[in-house]
C-alpha cells in the first residue's frame, strides 16, 4: 500500500505540473539565475562551483541551487523544458518523502498521504514548480523531507549515524535554501507531538548550523545595491500578520494568484492588521488551551508559524507584501491540523470528502498552473488579479522591449511610471524605449527623471550617457559614464561606453584605457575586444600598435560572437598588422562575403578597399582623425 500511495503521489504532481514541460523561461530572476547569467549558463565548471559558494544569486546565499542550475545547463542547455523536468520531478520526490516521513513519525497511513497530496498539489505550489528561479524551494524542500524522515528514524533509535544523516540532509537544505533556518525549531515541536519524547541539548548543533546560515544570508544580503530600499519595521511587521491571515485564507480558498503582489503604499490598513493580529493570537491562544486533549493542533500551528518566520517580511528581502511561494513549507503545518483534526471529529465519510478535496485542487492548480507558460501569460494575470502592479506592467513591457515591440513596450512602461512615479528603474525602461524608437529628447527627460529619482544608482547614469551619445552631446555623455564609473568602479559597461565616447571624440589612446578597463572586469567582453583590437591594429598613430595583443583580441571576439563581417574586419585588419598577409586576405574575403549577404553594402565597400590593401602587402590605416 504504501508503494502504491507513493505512485499515487508521482501521479498527482504529474498531473498537474507535468504541462511545464512545454513551458519558456520568464522574464523575471530566471534570467538572473539561468538564462543571462554566464558562470550559470555554460555548465558545470570548478571555477563556477567555486564562485557559487562565495556570491550570491541575486541577494540569497543558495550556492547548491546554483550548481543544479548548473547541471542543468549542462544536461540541457538552455532548453526550458529540461530546467522545468527539473523542478517536476524535485516536487515529486518531495511530496513522497513528506509521506514517509509523517508516516514514520504517526504511524498514520492515510492521514499522511492526504497531507502529501495537499503539499504535492495545491495551487500555491504553482509558484515554487513551474518557476524555474524558485529551484530553491523543490530542492531545499526534498532536503527538508528527508531531513525529517532521518529525525523520525532517528527519534526511534538513536545513533551517531543517524544524527549524521540528518545533519547532512539539514545541511544540504540550508545550502540550496537558508529558509530552512527553524528547522531545530520545528524538530522540538515534533518531540512534543508526535513523537513524544524530550530531547533538546541533542539539538544545539543544529541551532549553531541555523545560526551559520543566518549570518551567512545577512552577510551577502548586506552587500550594497543587493536589496531594494526598505520599508519602515512597523509597516512590515504589520504587513507580516495580514500576510500570515491572507495564506490561511488562500489555503482554504486559492483564488486570485499571482507572480508578484505590491506592498501597499503606506503599508497595510490599520485595522487589517489590527485584526490580523487578533485572530493569530486568538487561534495561538486555542491551541495552546487545547495541547493536551489535542497537541497535534499545537504542533500544526506553531509548524506554520515557526517555518513562516523567515519570510513573513519583518526581515525585508523584496519589494512584494507577500508570495505564494512563502507557503511552501510552512503550509504543512496547517494540513496536519485540519487533516487530524477532521479525522477526529468526521468518522464517517471522510475518505470521500478527502478525494473531492483533491480532485479540486488538483484542478485548480492546473488552471493556476497554466498562467506560468510564459512571461506575457504570467504578467498579464497579474495584473488582471492585483491592482496598480507596477512590476507586472513594467514586465510585460520588458518583454515586449526584447521582442522589438516598442509601441507596446512604451506604453506598457509609461503604465509601470505613472502607478510608481518615484521608482527610477521604471523611468529607465521607458528612457530605453523611447531611444531605441528614435524619440531622443523623450528618452533623455525620461533619464533625467531617473538619475533624480536616484543619484547612487549607477545603471541610470549609464542609460543617461547613452542617451546624450546618441543626441549627439558627448561632452555630456562623458560627464554621465564617469558619473556611473565613480558609483561602481568595477562597472565594464560603463567603461566600454566611456572608450566609445572618446573614440566618437577622436582620442583612441583615452579609447584604448577604457577598453581595457572593461576588459579586465569582463574578460569575454566581444565589442570591448573588438574595437581595442582595431586601435591596436590599424590605428594611425605607430605609438597605439601592437599586432600580437591585436590578434589574441580579435580571435577572442571572433570566438565568442556568431560569424560577423565587422568583427571578421578586426581580425583581418589583425592579421595584415601582424604580417599574416594570406589570413588577412582570407578573413576578409569572408567578411565581404557576409557583407554582401546581409545588404550592408556601406560595409561591403570598406572591406574590398581593405581586402585590396592586404592583397598589395599593406597593413590598413584608419582614417586620420
Amino acid at each position: 500500500m504504501v508503494f502504491a500511495i507513493c505512485v499515487y503521489l508521482a501521479g498527482l504532481v504529474w498531473i498537474v505540473f507535468g504541462q511545464t514541460l512545454g513551458f519558456q523561461f520568464i522574464n523575471f530572476d530566471d534570467n538572473s539565475y539561468v538564462y543571462e547569467n554566464p558562470e550559470v549558463s555554460k555548465g558545470l565548471s570548478l571555477h563556477g562551483i567555486a564562485r557559487a559558494f562565495t556570491h550570491p544569486d541575486l541577494y540569497l546565499w543558495t550556492p547548491l541551487t546554483t550548481v543544479s542550475h548548473m547541471l542543468d545547463c549542462q544536461l540541457f542547455g538552455l532548453s526550458p523544458a529540461g530546467h522545468h523536468l527539473t523542478n517536476v520531478l524535485l516536487q515529486t520526490a518531495a511530496a513522497i518523502l513528506l509521506f514517509l516521513a509523517l508516516r514514520r513519525m504517526t504511524g498514520a497511513l492515510w492521514r499522511s498521504a492526504f497531507v502529501a497530496a495537499v503539499f504535492a498539489i495545491h495551487p500555491l505550489r504553482a509558484e515554487s514548480v513551474a518557476w524555474v528561479a524558485e529551484r530553491k524551494d523543490v530542492l531545499s524542500g526534498v532536503f527538508f523531507m528527508a531531513a525529517l524522515w532521518a529525525y523520525a528514524v532517528y527519534a526511534r533509535s538513536p545513533s551517531p549515524g543517524r544524527y549524521a544523516a540528518v545533519t547532512l540532509f539539514f545541511v544540504l537544505g540550508l545550502l540550496a535554501k537558508p529558509m530552512l533556518v527553524t528547522f531545530p525549531c520545528l524538530l522540538l515541536l515534533l518531540d512534543y507531538w508526535p513523537l513524544r519524547r524530550r530531547a533538546i541539548l541533542e539539538k544545539l548543533p543544529l541551532f549553531a548550523l541555523s545560526a551559520a546560515a543566518c549570518c551567512a544570508t545577512f552577510f551577502f544580503a548586506s552587500v550594497p545595491g543587493r536589496t531594494p530600499k526598505l520599508f519602515p519595521l512597523p509597516l512590515r511587521a504589520g504587513n507580516a500578520a495580514v500576510s500570515a491571515v491572507w495564506y490561511l485564507g488562500r489555503t482554504f480558498y486559492p483564488v486570485h494568484l499571482a507572480l508578484f503582489y505590491p506592498f501597499p503604499p503606506g503599508g497595510q490598513p490599520l485595522w487589517k492588521v489590527t485584526a490580523a493580529v487578533l485572530l493569530l493570537a486568538v487561534i495561538s491562544l486555542g491551541v495552546f488551551v487545547l495541547r493536551k486533549g489535542r497537541p497535534y493542533l499545537f504542533a500544526g500551528w506553531f509548524w506554520y508559524l515557526g517555518m513562516l518566520a523567515p519570510v513573513a517580511g519583518v526581515i525585508q528581502m523584496g519589494r512584494e507584501s507577500h508570495a505564494d511561494r512563502y507557503t511552501y513549507l510552512p503550509q504543512i503545518g496547517v494540513s496536519i491540523l485540519f487533516t487530524w483534526l477532521a479525522a477526529e471529529l468526521l468518522p464517517r465519510g471522510r475518505g470521500f470528502l478527502s478525494v473531492l478535496a483533491l480532485i479540486a485542487l488538483a484542478a485548480c492548480a492546473r488552471k493556476q498552473t497554466a498562467w506560468w507558460a510564459d512571461s506575457q501569460t504570467v504578467w498579464r494575470h497579474a495584473i488582471s488579479v492585483t491592482p496598480n502592479n507596477a512590476l507586472a506592467y513594467g514586465n510585460v513591457g520588458s518583454d515586449y522591449y526584447k521582442k522589438g515591440a516598442l509601441e507596446e513596450a512604451i506604453l506598457y512602461f509609461q503604465k509601470a511610471a505613472a502607478i510608481q512615479p518615484l521608482d527610477a528603474e521604471f523611468h529607465s525602461n521607458l528612457a530605453a524605449a523611447y531611444l531605441q524608437a528614435g524619440r531622443v529628447d523623450e528618452a533623455i527627460a525620461e533619464n533625467r527623471k531617473a538619475v533624480g529619482i536616484s543619484p547612487r544608482l549607477p545603471g541610470a547614469y549609464l542609460d543617461f550617457g547613452n542617451a546624450l551619445f546618441q543626441k549627439g552631446d558627448l561632452d555630456g555623455a562623458l560627464a554621465a559614464f564617469r558619473k556611473a564609473l565613480d558609483l561602481q568602479p568595477d562597472y565594464p559597461e560603463a567603461s566600454y561606453c566611456l572608450a566609445l565616447a572618446f573614440s566618437r571624440k577622436g582620442d583612441p589612446r583615452e579609447a584604448a584605457l577604457y577598453y581595457e578597463d572593461a576588459l579586465k572586469g569582463r574578460p569575454d567582453y566581444p565589442e570591448a575586444c573588438n574595437n581595442l583590437a582595431h586601435i591596436l591594429a590599424a590605428s594611425p598613430d605607430a605609438s597605439l600598435r601592437n599586432a600580437p595583443k591585436a590578434v589574441e583580441l580579435a580571435e577572442r571576439a571572433a570566438r565568442l560572437t556568431a560569424e560577423n563581417p565587422i568583427i571578421l574586419s578586426t581580425l583581418a585588419a589583425a592579421y595584415a598588422e601582424a604580417g599574416r598577409f594570406p589570413d588577412a586576405i582570407e578573413t576578409a574575403g569572408h567578411a565581404l562575403e557576409l557583407a554582401d549577404g546581409q545588404g550592408n553594402a556601406a560595409l561591403a565597400a570598406l572591406l574590398t578597399r581593405e581586402l585590396q590593401s592586404y592583397k598589395a602587402g599593406s597593413p590598413w590605416r584608419d582614417p586620420t582623425p
